[in-house]
């Protein structure tokens, strides 16, 4: 899978400057691969991206700007909602991939999994590992008091 990056090389705009490199900076600290492609210097970048960007996602004069990127064929998304993955920490999710092991999304994720696991008691209901932990606990501490009675 390749992750597209369209980008205008020659852009009036700083703020279009600003997020351009904002994004292209984020997947290189990343060690995400990707490909930039100018709409600026090359006709069929441009037309290609004016054509897959979804219509609910142009804006109202139906000319999206850069940059605007894709996992392959597939849109996910302009800097706006780049920026919002960004804060939520969910940007391998919003290109498509799979966050790589020791990412912080991945431990997330195992650690959700991991509070989800129940072992069953001795008295066969489920127990969670916080519960059995305090359980022990309790155990101690009443064998404690009762040595020194």
């Amino acid at each position: 899978m390749v992750i597209k990056i369209f980008l205008a090389s020659s852009s009036g705009s700083t703020a279009i400057k600003k997020k351009q490199q904002d994004v292209v900076g984020f997947l290189e600290a990343l060690k995400i691969d990707y490909t930039q492609l100018d709409i600026a210097s090359n006709e069929e970048n441009r037309q290609w991206m004016r054509e897959n960007v979804p219509g609910e996602m142009k804006p109202t004069n139906g000319i999206p700007l850069p940059p605007q990127i894709f996992n392959e064929e597939n849109y996910c998304g302009d800097y706006d909602t780049f920026f919002n993955a960004k804060e939520d920490n969910t940007v391998y999710e919003f290109l498509g991939l799979t966050p790589p092991p020791g990412s912080k999304r991945k431990a997330a994720e195992e650690e959700d999994q991991d509070e989800g696991e129940f072992d069953k008691g001795e008295d066969n209901h489920l127990v969670s590992e916080e519960e059995e932990e305090l359980q022990k606990l309790e155990e101690e501490e009443e064998q404690g008091s009762e040595a020194e009675d």
